[in-house]
């Protein structure tokens, strides 16, 4: 085969790591080369959401794209890292290979360097075991001056709901949880009531103290969404996730809303709240027909 109708090598790692190694050279592009940890923080995050916005509408193509974006990610922190002296990609991939060996002793075993796993049954306890393991790893690297707190180590930058679930699930652990989600729900009326009681507040006395009264109704208003995190985890539901299926299904009937008005030669501008509400139960109806 002559070399014009060779086909091209796809490209690999190494070749990703050569680009963001040009792209951060003196002679690479200005944007790259500006950037550092935080300013690329955020692109990281979006691009983790945007891998998830792949998966729950099942477009693998798009899929493919997102996962590169977030390799990009790994890679660009990686190198961000390696010019400061402080790891490297090989590094990044030898930890998450420890690591991953490290917490699954049940496939491994428990001396990976030997032949030959642990007994199959011990599989069935993987997930205390995961979380013990994790345990012991979060006490390794703490400061020892005072014992590791059970909820240290959730990152604050998780998505709120996120973070509610992961602190609701470490408290658990230890026996500070509702044995059932009845008691959940009555919570979640509890809150209800109490920002009802907030809000009327803040409608008699509206002439005095607004920040205050405004603070007091974000305090319900947030003490009402961890209970509905809290609602979400004993019924065994992602809340992030029913969150964006919520989030997605409202764009769909507004949406649809707006379409249906410019049929009319209409927009929403125009548009009376009776007639939108109106078109929203018509959304409802040809959009979630089993409802």
């Amino acid at each position: 085969m002559s070399a014009a109708r060779r086909p091209a090598r796809k490209q690999d790692i190494q070749d990703l790591l050569r680009i963001m190694a040009r792209l951060r050279g003196p002679d690479g592009c200005p944007w790259d080369k500006s950037q550092n940890f935080a300013s690329i923080a955020p692109y990281t995050i979006e691009e983790a959401y945007e891998v998830a916005d792949a998966i729950a509408t099942g477009d693998m193509a798009a899929l493919k794209d997102e996962l590169g974006d977030l390799l990009l990610q790994v890679v660009y922190h990686a190198q961000m890292a390696d010019e400061i002296g402080a790891f490297g990609f090989a590094d990044v991939v030898s930890a998450i290979c420890d690591k991953m060996i490290r917490r699954h002793p049940h496939v491994f075993g428990p001396d990976p360097q030997k032949d030959g796993n642990v007994p199959t049954a011990a599989a069935a306890d993987h997930g205390a075991n995961w979380e013990a393991i994790k345990a012991a790893e979060r006490n390794a690297a703490h400061d020892h001056a005072t014992p590791a707190g059970t909820l240290d180590a959730i990152p604050q930058a998780l998505p709120a709901l996120m973070r509610a679930e992961k602190l609701q699930k470490r408290a658990a652990r230890v026996g500070f949880d509702w044995q059932s989600v009845t008691p959940v729900l009555e919570k979640i009326h509890e809150e209800t009531g109490e920002l009802e009681a907030a809000i009327a507040h803040a409608a008699k006395t509206r002439n005095t103290a607004r920040a205050t009264q405004t603070d007091a109704i974000a305090e319900e208003v947030g003490d009402l969404l961890f209970s509905v995190v809290n609602a979400a985890r004993h019924l065994k539901i992602d809340p992030e996730q029913a969150a964006r299926n919520a989030n997605r299904k409202f764009e769909m009937r507004f949406r649809y809303i707006e379409a249906a008005l410019r049929d009319a030669d209409r927009s929403v501008d125009e548009a009376s709240l009776e007639e939108m509400e109106a078109l929203w139960q018509q959304a409802k109806a040809a959009l979630d027909p089993a409802r």
